[in-house]
């Protein structure tokens, strides 16, 4: 969960008001995200354009084929290995009854 300190969380009132601050404090890096709040829960997040720039790298290198997910067949193998058997115990078991 993130957490935000009390200079980070703002109504929406109190950040229409206090926008043009606020969003060079973000730009500026003096505050590193904006909470706002509508009815007393967190609705939106700013961010700078840096930041969310970043973010994004991530979930794009994230997405790459280098992150791939084991197939399931390795799943399968990695746990009956984990469970202590060896390879010979499991080639031809039918494991569908456990």
């Amino acid at each position: 969960m993130v957490k935000y300190s009390e200079n980070e969380l703002f109504s929406i009132t109190d950040f229409t008001k206090k926008i043009s601050t606020l969003l060079k404090d973000v730009k500026n890096n003096s505050i590193e995200k904006i909470g706002i709040l509508k009815n007393n829960r967190l609705e939106v997040v700013v961010l700078s354009t840096e930041e969310y720039s970043r973010l994004k790298r991530i979930e794009e290198e994230s997405n790459n084929s280098k992150w791939e997910y084991w197939k399931d067949k390795e799943l399968d193998n990695f746990g009956k290995i984990a469970i202590g058997l060896s390879k010979n115990d499991y080639d031809n078991e039918d494991y569908s009854k456990w």
